[in-house]
C-alpha cells in the first residue's frame, strides 16, 4: 500500500533535520550547517505549497469561496 506523498516528504525532512542536528553537535562548519538548514526550509515550503494547493483544489470543487479565499491567502504567503 503506497504511503501518502505528504507523509513521505515530511519523513524525508525529518531525516534532513536529524542530519542537521548531528552536524551541529559534531561542530561541522557553520556554512555547511546553514546550507542544510536552508535545504530543509525549502523542503518544508514545498510541502506547505503542496498541502495548500490540494486544499485550494478541494475548495474549488466544493465551491466553497470563503474557504478558498483563506487558502489562497496562505498560498501567496509562500
Amino acid at each position: 500500500m503506497p504511503s501518502d506523498p505528504i507523509v513521505l516528504q515530511l519523513k524525508r525532512i525529518k531525516g534532513q533535520l536529524e542530519g542537521v542536528i548531528s552536524m551541529y553537535e559534531n561542530e561541522q562548519t557553520c556554512v555547511d550547517v546553514v546550507r542544510q538548514v536552508i535545504a530543509a526550509r525549502s523542503s518544508l515550503g514545498r510541502v506547505a505549497r503542496d498541502l495548500l494547493t490540494g486544499e485550494a483544489s478541494r475548495c474549488t470543487k466544493e465551491r466553497n469561496v470563503e474557504e478558498l479565499e483563506e487558502v489562497l491567502k496562505e498560498v501567496f504567503r509562500y
